[in-house]
């Protein structure tokens, strides 16, 4: 569907060559939901902009269905725009035009007639779920509705790709859920690839199957949401995924609660971490059986990502050190990830 070759894009400011994408490939298959992830000037909106040439790289090629649009002339490339379409963090909608007009206006020049342009319209209000809304007028709509605007003007040309860059970040945290949702069930019921920009881990949680971290210009890591959610390589990738599994949060509440954080001799504080089917195996509850090792759960989440569990907890374990060790053995033989947090000092 979407492959990206070997990208660079340079620009020239005050004399000096910024190098904002380096060498980056990227595989989008059809029906994926991708997010690219990393913090602010990490180039995953120039990234994006790359792939409807929106932004010329500098190297490397860009190919949308086995067509390499660099080789394209201005009118062909035109027309393959058509089929990739984009939506903003702040909208982009004319503030004089009716919510009806803004939605209709990439229709204008598509050779339909006034009757099909307005079922067209009416049927993308209602897709996205915002049909009562056809008079109103950008000032008098909430963020969320300015985005359902947004999108349903980028589907009028039937896009098979739908282009994100930051679409959630303007909005509240409840909004952001309402929006993703609605590009989940647009994935499903349309067959729509997806290519989601954010800064937030979260947003790729909530809805997509694949992802990649972005720092500095490059890509330094990518999967399946569920592989680097559960054994990120790279320290970034971490910090991503433990903000948005608020596991730094709960850690930093414990330690600082000396009710939790002050361990006895023969005490370890462990993180634990597990995915798929050992989410419903008593591995916890046979310690004490096997080991006469005593967990003490001081917490614990457990998340439906792309439809598989994972989970975390952290708990106290309680035993002489030759067993606890045998218990930890045991545990991560099952296949959950343990790591050490703090031992008695």
């Amino acid at each position: 569907m979407i492959d990206l070759r070997n990208i660079d894009v340079a620009f020239q400011q005050k004399g000096t060559t910024v190098q904002a994408v380096r060498n980056v490939s990227l595989r989008v298959d059809k029906g994926d939901v991708y997010g690219i992830v990393g913090y602010s000037g990490a180039g995953k909106s120039t990234l994006v902009r790359v792939i409807n040439l929106l932004q010329r790289p500098t190297g490397g090629e860009v190919r949308v269905n086995g067509i390499d649009l660099l080789r394209l002339s201005d009118k062909e490339l035109r027309e393959k725009r058509k089929s990739i379409g984009m939506i903003f963090q702040h909208f982009n909608l004319m503030n004089s035009r009716n919510v009806f007009e803004n939605v209709e206006f990439p229709l204008k020049y598509s050779g339909k007639s006034k009757e099909e342009r307005r079922q067209k319209v009416e049927e993308l209000l209602d897709l996205v779920g915002i049909g009562d809304k056809a008079q109103a007028y950008p000032s008098q709509l909430s963020g969320g509705q300015k985005q359902r605007v947004a999108i349903a003007r980028a589907l009028a040309s039937n896009p098979e790709i739908l282009l994100c860059d930051e679409a959630t970040s303007a909005l509240d945290p409840k909004t952001t859920l309402q929006i993703l949702a609605l590009l989940k069930e647009l994935n499903r019921k349309l067959g729509l690839t997806i290519v989601l920009i954010t800064h937030e881990m979260q947003v790729v949680k909530e809805i997509c199957n694949k992802v990649a971290v972005m720092e500095n210009g490059e890509i330094i890591e990518s999967g399946s949401v569920v592989s680097i959610f559960s054994q990120p390589e790279r320290e970034l990738t971490r910090d991503f995924i433990r903000t948005a599994t608020h596991i730094d949060q709960a850690l930093d509440t414990l330690l600082s609660n000396p009710k939790f954080s002050t361990l006895k001799p023969d005490e370890v504080m462990v993180e634990l971490s597990y995915i798929g089917d050992e989410t419903d195996k008593p591995l916890i509850a046979s310690l004490y059986s096997t080991y006469q090792v005593t967990a003490n759960i001081l917490y614990g989440n457990a998340e439906i990502i792309d439809g598989v569990p994972l989970g975390h907890l952290i708990v106290t374990l309680s035993g002489e050190a030759s067993q606890r060790e045998a218990a930890l053995a045991y545990i991560q033989s099952h296949g959950v990830r343990a790591t050490i947090l703090k031992e008695y000092c």
